[in-house]
C-alpha cells in the first residue's frame, strides 16, 4: 500500500466482527436445538437463529457493498471466488456421498434384523411416480429458468434476469411445499428403521439445501431489482446458479437411487 491506494489487484479483508458473531449464534443455535429436544422449550434456539440471520444480513451486505459500491472484486478476486466456489460444491458432493454410502450399505447388504430384505419388512415405499417425479420436473424446470435469467445477465437483458429468477425461487418454494407435504404423508418416520432413517436424512438436508439455495436466489433477486449485476460482474449471480444446478443433480440421484431403484423391493445382494 502507498498513499491509502492499493498496488496490487487482491483483496485484503478488513478485520469483520461476524465470523465471530456467527459462530456464537450458530453454537447458540444448537444448544438451544437439543434443549427443545429434552422438552427445556425452543427460546434459546430461536434466539441462536435470530443471531446467524442478523449476520447473514450483515455480512452479506458487507460483500456487497465490498464488490458493488468499492470496487474491491477485482478480475483476479473473483477467480480466485470460483475456485473457492467449486471447493465448497466439492466438499458439498462428499458430503452427499456419506449418505449415499450409507444407503447402498444397508440396501446392498440388508441385515437379519430388518427381514433380509431391502426395502425392510412392514415398509411402506413412496410411488417414485407420484409426489417424487412432480418435485422432479419442478427442480429440473427449476434449473432452466435459472439458466434463462444467467443468458439474460449476459445479454444485459435486466428484464429477463428478473423473470427468470422470479421462476427459478417460485419453482424453489413449490418443490419444499411439495416435500413438506410428502414428510407429512410418509408412512414412516426418521426412527422406524435404517430405511427411515437414510431416506430421511439424505432427502432432509438436500431439502435444506433447496431452501439455502431458494434464499440466495432471492438475494439476488433483489440485487438485481436494484441494477447491481452487470455482464462482466456478477459473480454472486454466477454462484448462486451453480448451487442450484448441484441441487438439481443432487436430487436426480436421489430420486433414481432412493425413490425409484429402493422401491422395487429386491437388493441386488442379499447377506
Amino acid at each position: 500500500m502507498a498513499q491509502g491506494h492499493r498496488n496490487h489487484q487482491y483483496h485484503l479483508v478488513d478485520p469483520s466482527p461476524w465470523p465471530v458473531i456467527g459462530s456464537a449464534s450458530a453454537f447458540i443455535l444448537a444448544i438451544g436445538a437439543i434443549m427443545w429436544m429434552h422438552d427445556k422449550g425452543p427460546w434459546v434456539m430461536f434466539l441462536g437463529f435470530l443471531g446467524v440471520l442478523y449476520t447473514m444480513l450483515s455480512w452479506w451486505g458487507d460483500v456487497i457493498r465490498e464488490a458493488e459500491h468499492e470496487g474491491h472484486h477485482t478480475p483476479i478476486v473473483q477467480l480466485h471466488h470460483r475456485f473457492g466456489m467449486l471447493l465448497f460444491i466439492a466438499s458439498e458432493v462428499m458430503f452427499f456421498v456419506a449418505w449415499f454410502w450409507a444407503y447402498f450399505n444397508a440396501a446392498l447388504f440388508p441385515r437379519e434384523a430388518i427381514g433380509s430384505v431391502w426395502p425392510p419388512q412392514g415398509i411402506e415405499v413412496f410411488n417414485p411416480w407420484h409426489l417424487p417425479f412432480v418435485n422432479t420436473l419442478i427442480l429440473l424446470l427449476s434449473g432452466t429458468t435459472v439458466t434463462w435469467a444467467h443468458h439474460a445477465l449476459l445479454e444485459g437483458d435486466r428484464k429477463g434476469v428478473i423473470q427468470g429468477l422470479w421462476c427459478t425461487v417460485l419453482l424453489g418454494f413449490s418443490f419444499s411445499c411439495v416435500q413438506a407435504w410428502e414428510y407429512l404423508h410418509a408412512p414412516f418416520s426418521i426412527s422406524t428403521d435404517i430405511y427411515g432413517s437414510a431416506f430421511f436424512m439424505a432427502t432432509g438436508f438436500h431439502g435444506v439445501h433447496v431452501i439455502i439455495g431458494t434464499t440466495f436466489l432471492t438475494v439476488n433477486l433483489i440485487r438485481a431489482y436494484r441494477g447491481h449485476f452487470s455482464p462482466k460482474h456478477h459473480f454472486g449471480f454466477e454462484a448462486a446458479a451453480w448451487y442450484w444446478h448441484f441441487v438439481d443433480v443432487v436430487w436426480l440421484f436421489l430420486f433414481v437411487s432412493i425413490y425409484w431403484w429402493g422401491s422395487l423391493g429386491a437388493p441386488l445382494i442379499a447377506k
